[in-house]
């Protein structure tokens, strides 16, 4: 990931769990909290339960998450801690739908650049 780091550290994620807010759809939870000491880059955390599956089912998940976000890092405003929490019937989604999950959730937390949802309404308009 060209601008991001990991949140690898259980007291990094119960920080952003605690100060940062939230938004939920069908397949995933986001946390956000800006990182005040890394002004430029942002830090990804990723958290799939045994509830998801066995471990290759979580494994796949987590790769899935990890693509998604690396694939759209520019989309993301810099400077933020980002927990990404997949739910259960995540499991047998593909790349597409996750990948949508997550821009959905970068969308309604406004974590998402500007200029890149114009570009995108615009390529929609003209569709």
């Amino acid at each position: 990931m060209e601008y991001s780091d990991s949140l690898k550290k259980n007291n990094e994620f119960q920080r952003v769990y605690r100060k940062g807010t939230s938004q939920a759809n069908r397949y995933l939870v986001m946390y956000v909290l800006e990182n005040h000491d890394r002004h430029m880059e942002n830090r990804l955390g990723i958290s799939v339960s045994k509830k998801v599956g066995n471990s290759v089912v979580r494994h796949r998940v987590t790769r899935l998450i990890r693509e998604s976000y690396r694939l759209n890092e520019r989309s993301f405003r810099q400077g933020l801690d980002i927990v990404v929490v997949a739910r259960p019937n995540a499991k047998d989604k593909s790349y597409q739908e996750i990948e949508s999950a997550l821009m959905h959730l970068a969308g309604r937390m406004k974590i998402r650049r500007e200029a890149e949802l114009y570009v995108e309404e615009s390529k929609k308009a003209e569709e």
